[in-house]
Parts: C-alpha cells; sequence; structure tokens
C-alpha cells in the first residue's frame, strides 16, 4: 500500500534509542547520561559520529541552572573534527523538526537527534514558570501542577470528564508500561491525594531524569539503515494564545491545526503515542486528534510513566517509530507539547512500508 507523504524527500526515523528514566541521577552529569544513549542509537545503524550529516539537540538552560549548558554534551557527541549542529531550547521534538527540514532541503542525508533533561535537582513546577507571560502571569507564580489543575477543573465543568475517568487514564498508563523497562512508573500505582484540587498525584507525572535519541535519515539511506523504516509523511507544530485568559482550555485548536497539516485525517491510525503530561490533557488530546476507542494510546505509558522534561516529546515519536519498526504498527501518530496547558503542540504521522 502506498504511503501518503506530502514532501519532497522521504524521511523516516530509522533508530530510537532513550536511557532508563530515574528518580534522581545525582551520581550522573547531563554527558554522562546522554553518551550511553547516542552510542546504542548510532550502534543499532552501524553509523559513526562522523558518518551523520546534522546533528540537532534539544535542552534547557533554565532546568540546568546555565547558560549554554548544551555545550558539555555536544563535547560528548564529538564536535572536532568540526560538524554541522544546532539546538532549540525546546523539547527534543522540535529539534527533530528541525533536523526533518535541514533533510527536506537536502543539505543532508542523515541526521543525529537527542534531547535530556535533569528535572531532580531542584523545583521543576518552579522552574517551568519562567515560561509565563512576564508581566501578568509570572508575578503571581502559579505552577505548572496548579495551571494544569485549571485545565482539568475547566474540563470537568465542561461534563466532559471527571476524576474518576482520570484516575482510570493514569492507571491505564502506567499498567501500559508495565513492559517497558525505561519507564519510571510500572504497573500499579496508588492515585494518592490531591496536589492541586482536581488533579491528585496519579494525575500527574513523575519527576525524573532522562535522555532519548533517533536518526533520521533519507530515503535509500534509510532503507539501508533499518529493516522497515518508520516514514514521517506529516510533521507541523502550532502554538496557542500566549495569555491563558485567551484560551477555551477545553480544546486544543493548535493540535488539531498541526494534525490536519501533517495529513492526520488521511487515513485511520493504529497508535498514537501523546505527550499529556497531566491526565485531562489526554482528554483535550484524543477530542483534537479525533482518536476512537479502536486506536491504542500511549502503550509505551506515556508521560505519565516516565516524563523527563525536554526529552519526553522526543520519546514520543521515538515511541511510535519503534512500534512502526517491529512491525506493531503501520500508522501512528505522534505528539509532543510545551509550555502550559498544552501551549505548543507538535504533531508527527509515521507509516511503515506495507505489502
Amino acid at each position: 500500500m502506498p504511503r501518503t507523504s506530502r514532501h519532497a524527500r522521504e524521511v523516516a526515523v530509522v533508530a530510537f534509542a532513550q536511557s532508563d528514566h530515574r528518580r534522581r541521577t545525582d551520581e550522573l552529569s547531563e554527558v554522562e547520561m546522554v553518551m550511553p544513549v547516542l552510542h546504542r542509537v548510532l550502534d543499532a545503524t552501524g553509523l559513526k559520529t562522523g558518518e551523520i550529516g546534522f546533528t540537532c539537540s534539544g535542552s534547557s538552560d533554565y532546568l540546568a541552572g546555565r547558560a549554554f549548558s548544551f555545550t558539555m554534551t555536544l563535547d560528548g557527541v564529538g564536535a572536532w573534527p568540526p560538524i554541522s549542529e544546532s539546538h532549540v531550547e525546546m523539547d527534543g521534538a522540535w529539534a527533530l523538526h528541525e533536523a526533518w527540514v535541514k533533510i527536506q532541503t537536502g543539505e543532508a542525508d542523515t541526521a543525529l537527534v537527542y534531547a535530556y533533561g535533569k528535572s531532580s535537582p531542584g523545583s521543576v513546577r518552579d522552574v517551568l514558570t519562567r515560561q509565563l507571560d512576564p508581566y501578568y502571569l509570572a508575578p503571581l507564580w502559579p505552577d505548572s501542577v496548579a495551571l494544569a489543575a485549571l485545565q482539568a477543573r475547566a474540563l470537568i465543568d465542561a461534563g466532559e470528564t471527571d476524576e474518576r475517568a482520570l484516575a482510570a487514564i493514569g492507571a491505564r498508563s502506567r499498567a501500559d508500561a508495565a513492559d517497558n523497562p525505561h519507564a519510571q512508573l510500572r504497573g500499579t500505582i496508588p492515585q494518592g491525594g490531591y496536589q492541586v484540587a482536581p488533579l491528585r498525584t496519579g494525575d500527574c507525572p513523575p519527576i525524573g531524569d532522562g535522555a532519548a535519541a533517533v536518526i533520521l535519515a533519507a530515503g535509500d539511506t534509510a532503507r539501508r539503515l533499518c529493516g522497515r523504516p518508520a516514514w514521517i509523511t506529516g510533521i507541523d507544530h502550532r502554538i496557542e494564545a500566549h495569555a491563558l485568559g485567551l484560551r477555551d482550555l477545553t480544546d486544543s485548536p493548535s493540535t488539531r491545526t498541526a494534525a490536519e497539516h501533517a495529513g492526520l485525517f488521511d487515513a485511520p491510525v493504529d497508535t498514537a503515542e501523546l505527550h499529556a503530561p497531566f491526565s485531562s490533557q489526554e482528554v483535550v488530546l484524543r477530542k483534537a486528534l479525533a482518536l476512537g476507542e479502536d486506536v491504542t494510546v500511549n502503550p509505551s505509558g506515556g508521560a505519565l510513566a516516565a516524563n523527563p522534561v525536554m526529552a519526553a516529546g522526543l520519546i514520543r515519536i521515538g515511541e511510535a517509530a519503534a512500534r512502526i519498526h517491529r512491525g506493531e504498527s503501520d500508522r501512528a501518530v505522534a505528539h509532543a507539547t510545551s509550555g502550559p496547558c498544552l501551549q505548543q503542540n507538535l504533531v508527527a504521522v509515521l507509516e511503515g512500508d506495507r505489502a
């Protein structure tokens, strides 16, 4: 069955690797956390660092607590002899988009994309307030859980979910993560008390450290490097208004628009890897992406099982691609988000070759 790519060059995810996501990695620097992941993803393809056409990373200086923190991990990648390299102060999914564009232009045939984050040293809930409007909202210091609770309350008040349904999402996600050796939380986890009502502990993502990497390749290079490449037939990202008061928190128009431009609605999907750090956000994303009950959502456990900030979105793309590599999926959608209440959203459609 032919694939329906909308773009000039065929580009595929040919390899994916991630770290074991842990509550704390005090004994490891960012470089020591990233290096084994880079080695595994390169070994999966047989490529050497010098054979990669473009390298792009995603991380956050705010999270690391120092300026230009990404240069340390770049030294670990190997920046000499000089390489073609870039960095985004975003989740690694946006680094993947930049690398995909680079390949589309013909300036590279292969790309290494990696992302990492260590949330354990400080209060990530407070760090994320730096994403807010600096004049009106940030001075109030509403942390990420409080803002997600506003969104959850809006959904409940609109009759689109309730606390029992949200608890079921968290329980399902962590149960599905039982077979994922990299997940931080697996199996039956108590729902716990309220973090910020109506969100309980089980509705919120774990705080932890982790890294991920993928390799992209074009055309025949992808076919040579991977038995069943996960072709990116569409990818797009959009953003909501910065001011939360201008948005309907029960919906995500930017996700829907990105999905339309990525070609999601052209054909059914069988798998969805959604970057929904809070159980209530899965409700919003399912509606925006028009996902039915026949779609397997977050079989890896999703961000409710492991949420390494700055890498969790890239992991969604990698997990969706890995299912295609293994023959467990034919057409999948992967979603990544950044900012409060699903402010920025990226959607990628991946397909495997079918007889």
